[in-house]
């Protein structure tokens, strides 16, 4: 496995779409519901395969000097469980630190909670509800 971060046209095209298949389709949300506003101005981290194949996406944006958010986290359904969300949290966590972050905060998923406690991010309060189905909490971590 290796981790890029994707800039040229098709790194950036297998990112979205990985992006897209993960985190928007299952919910019949419209292909460009992947992206966000301020996408130009963050970290994007694929994970791939030891055969180069797109497995995982996850983004860094600093809300402020201090604090990292991660977005977007999501792998590939037939690689899950497999410790790869482990891989792109640990990369970006180290990317944020030596951006000089302290704090890294992340709205997570009801069925990511777990995961994320595992990596030692403490739920803060429950938020909003995503597509009138996903609750999400927001969590944080000290870095």
């Amino acid at each position: 496995m290796t981790i890029i971060e994707p800039r040229t046209p098709e790194e950036l095209a297998q990112y979205y779409q990985l992006r897209y298949d993960t985190l928007r389709r299952p919910w019949n949300q419209p292909p460009g519901s992947e992206r966000a506003d301020d996408d130009d101005s963050a970290l994007h981290a694929m994970l791939l395969s030891d055969a180069g194949e797109p497995v995982g996406v996850c983004r860094l944006h600093l809300n402020t000097p201090q604090e990292g958010q991660l977005r977007f986290m999501g792998i590939r359904e037939d690689m899950q469980g497999q410790g790869l969300g482990n891989l792109l949290l640990t990369y970006l966590e180290e990317k944020a630190r030596n951006m000089g972050a302290t704090l890294m905060t992340l709205q997570a998923r009801d069925y990511a909670v777990n995961f994320y406690r595992r990596n030692e991010y403490e739920v803060v309060e429950k938020t909003y509800l995503l597509f009138g189905s996903i609750q999400h909490f927001k969590m944080t971590k000290q870095l």
